[in-house]
């Protein structure tokens, strides 16, 4: 389990020590301290790892100045933001498309205030991310759904539904989910292609959530979409953000590339009318850091949550005859489907109130595509894993007895 004054450190073989992890529950942790003492928390999307030293360094730099006022985003922000995505994912943006902002919902939030009216359809594909629906509600719209066809323990996209909903003239956004959480998959860049094709075809503008985009799985390979044909970029604005892969949601910094002119005019009165155009000054020097020196820290964290999905496939299907684990493509949250138990919702409750195991139910991302579904955050020490697994198999044989 956890030890309290225990750090990640750099290893003498260049590895570092994910087992080790520093005690959250009473530092004001959303994660932990949202749930009973002795509860296991594999909730809520964020790692149990520490931030890459890199990061900590350039934090305590910063702290050490001492003067913590209004942030000016320098040159070398946009440097490392463009440099990163350029060596690392063969993505070139250009500095006029850069919106910064606060995190990738306010900026989801915002770009739909920009592009819709009250009243108009935003289309997402469910199961997905929960405040894709509140950002949509919240602007006066209303939620249309692709759902993904799960089959063989992974999804894969119904293109005629697609089209059907996108040619609907009351559907002007496409919320993308890229890789997608929680179903696990890292789009190709044909089906990216085929999906921004159909929507350029019929007026519907593209919003890219791509905050998983550095969370792989060995054998698969992200597409930004930004990286397809030159036609499809003047119809969408792309969401990103270290906060998921470095593990820094806290210090609140994302970024939106709009190529186009017209849209990024839009999206940037959005932004400041919804006041999130104003950037933690912490948050400016961790994506820096992040960007220009934790790449080796990224491969080492995706290399041991890929084993955390290995042990939890072999759990299950040793342990939990009932349970499937689809194929983890990419991000860090495993989606679990359980055959012929209960609503998730109610398997999610006796599993946190009665074994000491926090998951999400299935239903938060979307009541009839989640209902069968639990997911399952590999992001934790190995130790932590293999107790939550156990405490799952128990609840889950109770339910099922």
């Amino acid at each position: 389990m956890y030890s309290k004054n225990k750090r990640v450190v750099l290893m003498s073989d260049d590895l570092f020590n994910f087992d080790a992890a520093p005690e959250r529950r009473g530092s004001a942790c959303y994660k932990w301290d949202s749930v009973a003492d002795g509860v296991l928390p594999l909730w809520v999307a964020d790692m149990d790892f520490p931030a890459a030293p890199c990061i900590k360094k350039a934090l305590e730099d910063r702290v050490a100045h001492g003067v913590f006022g209004y942030v000016k985003v320098p040159d070398a922000y946009y440097d490392a933001l463009i440099g990163w995505f350029a060596s690392r994912h063969h993505w070139t943006m250009r500095r006029e498309w850069v919106i910064y902002t606060s995190g990738v919902v306010p900026a989801i939030s915002a770009i739909i205030k920009a592009v819709t009216s009250p009243g108009d359809k935003v289309l997402v594909q469910t199961p997905v991310y929960n405040c894709f629906f509140s950002s949509i509600r919240n602007n006066g719209c209303s939620v249309e759904e692709n759902e993904l066809v799960c089959a063989d323990g992974s999804y894969t996209i119904d293109f005629a539904d697609f089209e059907s909903k996108v040619s609907d003239p009351a559907v002007r956004v496409f919320l993308l989910c890229n890789p997608h959480n929680p179903a696990g998959r890292v789009w190709s860049a044909d089906e990216l292609r085929r999906m921004g094709e159909l929507c350029l075809k019929h007026g519907v503008f593209v919003v890219a959530d791509e905050i998983h985009c550095e969370m792989v799985s060995p054998g698969y390979s992200y597409t930004p979409y930004g990286t397809l044909p030159a036609e499809l970029q003047d119809n969408v604005a792309v969401c990103t953000s270290p906060s998921k892969a470095f593990n820094i949601a806290g210090l609140q910094i994302a970024n939106i590339s709009v190529p186009n002119a017209d849209y990024r005019r839009k999206i940037d009165k959005a932004i400041n009318i919804n006041e999130v155009c104003d950037v933690n000054a912490f948050g400016v020097e961790a994506l820096q850091a992040a960007y220009n020196e934790g790449g080796p820290w990224l491969d080492a964290v995706n290399a041991y949550i890929y084993k955390n999905y290995q042990l939890l496939c072999s759990f299950v299907a040793e342990q939990l005859p009932r349970v499937s684990v689809c194929r983890l493509e990419g991000t860090y949250l495993a989606w679990l489907h359980l055959d012929g138990f209960p609503p998730s919702s109610e398997v999610a409750r006796l599993l946190e109130e009665e074994y000491g195991v926090k998951l999400s139910p299935g239903q938060l991302y979307g009541r009839k595509a989640g209902r069968d579904f639990l997911r399952l955050n590999l992001a934790c020490p190995q130790s932590v894993l293999t107790e939550a697994l156990a405490r799952l198999k128990k609840g889950l044989d109770a339910v099922a007895g």
